[in-house]
């Protein structure tokens, strides 16, 4: 069986991509990581085969934060068929330019905040009611 989360092919990658952070994904990040929203997030995290800047998994929530390169014909195709496959998984992406993050990051922070559902909990997921 093929592990979903962080394969370890991507082990490399991923640490990479954590070293070559953009300005606005280290800013992003540092509010993240340091608890200022009460979620657990994850940066560079592999997904399949895909990796995403930020991840919470507990609360099935993925965060892009987009520059040039994803507005390009090529970024265009490729953000659209990772967004299916993550949205195929039961996750929510949430993607922000550049700018948003840089001029905005209140509102960036506002808006994840807002996303984020009440993280699974346990019981039955098959929607009866637990016995008394």
């Amino acid at each position: 069986m093929t592990k979903l989360f962080n394969p370890a092919w991507s082990i490399e990658r991923r640490r990479n991509l954590r070293g070559s952070m953009t300005i606005p994904e280290r800013i992003l990040w540092k509010e993240l990581r340091n608890g200022t929203l009460g979620i657990k997030f994850r940066r560079q995290f592999g997904i399949g085969s895909f990796i995403v800047d930020f991840c919470s998994p507990m609360h099935r929530i993925v965060i892009e934060v987009d520059g040039d390169s994803h507005f390009t014909r090529e970024g265009l195709v490729y953000d659209a068929e990772r967004t299916a496959y993550l949205i195929g998984l039961d996750f929510r992406i949430l993607r922000f330019t550049n700018n948003d993050v840089m001029r905005n990051l209140d509102g960036v922070l506002l808006q994840i905040a807002a996303s984020c559902p009440p993280p699974f909990q346990g019981g039955d997921r098959g929607g009866r009611s637990a016995k008394p």
